[in-house]
């Protein structure tokens, strides 16, 4: 309970490690923590976690169940890539920018993303289960965000995009 910091890297590679409660006192989970913990099937990230870092979960191909609480403002790029079996996902409504955090989550069906969010980047890379997807009204850039999406069949684009980039 009095845990206030997990470092880099932490468990990284624990390939056993199947759950774990995060302290509530934690603000931020730092670069790779949790990196390539394969039989870790679930993960809620409590309201005080500011952050979440590059390639925090990236790798656990078991984790399935993701619940981030509305105090987290970022989450950093990969921090879920290769996620295998992530199906769906809900941002809280805190974040208001997404970059590459999802790459190749290949189970990934659906996305939850808030109203706030104005700039999405790379976020959903490789996803290739994705089918629909639905874009808010204040975001303004879509960059390199669905390159290899392959079955997306539908995307709503509002007004407010003014730029749309990939490879």
């Amino acid at each position: 309970k009095g845990v206030r910091e997990i470092g880099k890297g932490a468990f990284s590679d624990c390939v056993s490690l199947d759950s774990i409660m995060i302290p509530k006192k934690i603000e931020k989970i730092e670069y790779s923590v949790f990196r390539n913990c394969i039989s870790l099937t679930s993960i809620t990230i409590p309201k005080n976690v500011e952050s979440i870092g590059e390639y925090a979960f990236g790798g656990c191909t078991s984790l399935s169940s993701v619940v981030i609480s509305d105090g987290v403002k970022e989450i950093g790029w990969g921090a879920f890539r290769g996620c295998s079996s992530l199906v769906s996902v809900k941002i809280p409504n805190s974040i208001t920018n997404i970059s590459g955090a999802f790459i190749d989550c290949v189970s990934l069906v659906s996305a939850e993303i808030p109203e706030k969010v104005v700039s999405i980047r790379g976020a959903f890379i490789g996803c290739t289960s994705l089918v629909t997807f639905k874009i808010p009204n204040k975001v303004t850039d879509i960059s390199w965000t669905f390159e290899g999406c392959i079955s997306i069949a539908s995307i709503e684009i509002p007004k407010s995009v003014k730029y749309i980039f990939g490879a």
